[in-house]
């Protein structure tokens, strides 16, 4: 893909963990993303019983990058800036995970936020507090969520990337060519050559709208039509064509019941099996598809 053709870039990752085996999942996605180089990862632990983490208990950047054969066994620590990534491991005792991740990110915007996710649903979901939600509505940045108890498409053991079907849902508001635009970044990035995008509208045929897709070999474009509703053909799709991530433009809480159940997009959060790509929406006249060369219209 060349520079014209991707619109979004991802130099600043961030990722919050709790050093679980979950976190460890969403770890290697955030890492492996970084991988391209020139990039800056932010790993950043909060325990919320007000006590340090010790270092040992985080995530190896460089074990990981060694198992992957990225790098050498044994390489000095100087190897990970060696390929054009840096890293920086943050720990504070704030008691409020949210809360810190937040007042970290209002001063250190990010390009993407990757970290996992808990699918509670009715009381389950009041007596559990979240965090992944909260973090990506009210930071405002794009963010992946990984569903824990799901391996995602980045392998843990040797880094490699298994993205084969990207679902995109489309419809007019909110202006879905952003997440366009990230599913071909995310694509390009993993290094993936063969990748089939679905744009999925849940409305009427002459109600689809007009969309610009990036040309490149082995990557294909269709688009699907269906009627009901949508997070119900969301996660059906999701099962019907073995959907290895979902990209999709959110613009948050609409409404008093929206507040109370969640935003489509975080109700697609809690029930899919595949990892979620949640693009804040921009005005359609910000990204106008008539202004990206090398993109043709949607099929």
């Amino acid at each position: 893909m060349n520079q014209a053709e991707s619109q979004i870039g991802f130099n600043r990752i961030f990722h919050p963990s709790d050093l679980s085996e979950a976190s460890e999942v969403a770890f290697a996605h955030a890492l492996r993303l970084a991988l391209p180089g020139q990039s800056r990862l932010t790993i950043l632990h909060t325990d919320p019983e007000g006590s340090e983490a010790r270092w040992s208990e985080f995530p190896g950047v460089r074990r990981a990058l060694e198992r992957w054969g990225v790098l050498p066994p044994g390489s000095l620590k100087d190897a990970v800036a060696g390929l054009g990534l840096e890293v920086e491991k943050i720990a504070t005792p704030h008691r409020d995970p949210v809360a810190a991740i937040l007042s970290y990110l209002s001063q250190h915007p990010h390009d993407l936020i990757v970290l996992s996710t808990h699918q509670y649903e009715g009381l389950r979901r009041w007596l559990h507090k979240t965090v992944a939600e909260p973090v990506a509505r009210r930071s405002g940045e794009m963010t992946l969520f990984i569903p824990r108890g799901f391996d995602g498409f980045v392998s843990r053991r040797d880094g490699s990337v298994t993205l084969r079907h990207v679902l995109i849902p489309v419809d007019h508001h909110p202006y879905p060519q952003p997440a366009i635009e990230a599913a071909a970044s995310i694509a390009s990035r993993a290094g993936v050559r063969a990748v089939n995008f679905t744009l999925l509208h849940v409305g009427h045929e002459g109600d689809f709208p007009e969309l610009r897709t990036p040309g490149r070999e082995g990557w294909k474009w269709r688009r699907i039509i269906r009627q009901g509703g949508v997070e119900e053909h969301v996660l059906l799709a999701e099962i019907e064509y073995e959907v290895d991530l979902i990209v999709m433009t959110t613009a948050g809480h609409d409404g008093f019941l929206d507040a109370l159940r969640g935003s489509t997009t975080e109700r697609i959060v809690r029930m899919a099996s595949c990892p979620v790509l949640a693009v804040p929406a921009v005005e359609s006249a910000a990204v106008s598809p008539e202004v990206v060369p090398g993109w043709q219209p949607a099929v």
